[in-house]
């Protein structure tokens, strides 16, 4: 499972031009999801994205996680950053997990940030064509792949 986190002063998601969801500051948080990836990979990213520290402090450090600030969190399924570009120029999504596992995976991540945020997570649309804007406050962008712990 990949998350690509972006700390943002505000993004939203908007469906066939009408707005779905949006938040002020916090984090706009992609997630992928791919075949083999289970529950722990969920509860282990879901407390990685809550507690880490990539909001700044009354010292301008980066030294203050989301559940710190009381931010907001927006999170949209991304099935492309599971893609494959090792042969050709044409991605391939043959590890993107289907529906039956990403869903519930993606619903669970969702459902974990909210619990340890103590806050509802807004939400895209599974599978739906969606248009996300965000303005990316830093830059700050940092890309955690669960079969990477160790």
């Amino acid at each position: 499972m990949k998350l690509v986190i972006q700390r943002v002063r505000e993004a939203s998601v908007s469906i066939g031009g009408e707005l779905h969801s949006s938040i002020g500051p916090g984090l706009m948080i992609l997630v992928g999801v791919a075949e083999g990836d289970t529950a722990d990979d969920v509860r282990w990213l879901a407390a990685k994205a809550v507690a880490m520290r990539i909001f700044s402090d009354d010292e301008g450090v980066m030294n203050r996680s989301l559940a710190d600030v009381g931010g907001e969190m927006l999170a949209v399924s991304q099935f492309t950053l599971c893609a494959s570009t090792k042969k050709g120029n044409r991605p391939s999504y043959i590890h993107a997990a289907g529906h039956d596992l990403a869903i519930p995976l993606y619903e669970m991540f969702c459902t974990e940030c909210g619990i340890l945020m103590g806050k509802e997570v807004k939400k895209g649309v599974f599978g739906a064509d969606m248009q996300v804007a965000l303005v990316n406050d830093g830059p700050v962008t940092i890309v955690i792949d669960s079969r990477s712990r160790t």
